[in-house]
């Protein structure tokens, strides 16, 4: 171990090194002043962050770590073109396109059947839909297997989940991934046009995007933000 004249002589040494560079005793000054701290300070300690409901511990806390990334991603950034631009697969295989849904407003979620928010978030897209369908609203779901495996099902197996028991009747696509190399197409357009809290990846199932009718992204929500509570629903569909 350095001894205390040994290591003010060593940090002395970094002081001047840090003048030379910077062409200012100054700025080495208050260097010095703000690293003047005693080699017996108790060192911060955090506090363990408690997890959202409804999200695994292990996948809350490993997305903290997005976390330095988030300010430039959670501004809203402007794209060149719309959703209305891509492709999709339909539950059955068949090419669907999205521009199909011009002057519509879209609600956009990936759902999973075994999840702990699957019977509020299918119970309420479901009595969003019927509230709003007549008025131009459209709900579109992507079935994904990427968080905790919670959809496992056949495509057959989704829909039949999703219109048996929660009376679906929007349309529910193919199952895709969300995130990662494989991404579908539609959803690297939607993480790249509207970020989230810790970064632009999808966080869990239910995540929800909001589409006005020229097919550009309006806002973006977490998986626990309740279906019927999005007000700006209304307002892109101006209705009171």
């Amino acid at each position: 171990m350095l001894c205390t004249s040994t290591r003010y002589l060593l940090y002395q040494k970094n002081l001047n090194v840090i003048a030379a560079i910077s062409g200012s005793i100054d700025l080495a000054k208050r260097f010095s002043t703000l690293t003047k701290l005693s080699p017996k300070s108790t060192p911060l300690s955090f506090k363990p962050i408690t997890p959202i409901s409804g999200y695994p511990a292990t996948s809350f806390s490993s997305n903290l770590s997005c976390a330095s990334r988030s300010e430039h991603s959670m501004a809203s950034q402007s794209h060149s073109g719309s959703v209305h631009d891509f492709t999709v697969k339909d539950a059955k295989g068949n090419d669907v396109d999205l521009s199909i849904y011009k002057g519509k407003v879209l609600l956009i979620v990936n759902v999973a059947s075994q999840c702990g928010l699957t019977n509020s978030n299918y119970t309420e897209l479901s009595q969003l839909y019927q509230k709003y369908k007549d008025q131009g609203l459209e709900i579109l779901a992507f079935p994904c297997n990427q968080f905790g495996a919670q959809e496992p099902g056949s495509n057959e197996e989704i829909v039949e989940f999703a219109c048996t028991r929660f009376k679906a009747e929007y349309p529910i696509f193919n199952k895709v991934d969300v995130n990662g190399d494989n991404a579908a197409p539609i959803y690297k357009y939607l993480k790249s046009s509207k970020g989230g809290l810790f970064g632009d990846g999808i966080k869990w199932n239910f995540s929800k995007f909001l589409v006005d009718k020229e097919g550009k992204v309006v806002d973006r929500y977490a998986p626990t933000t309740s279906p019927l509570s999005i007000e700006d629903v209304k307002k892109l569909l101006g209705v009171a």
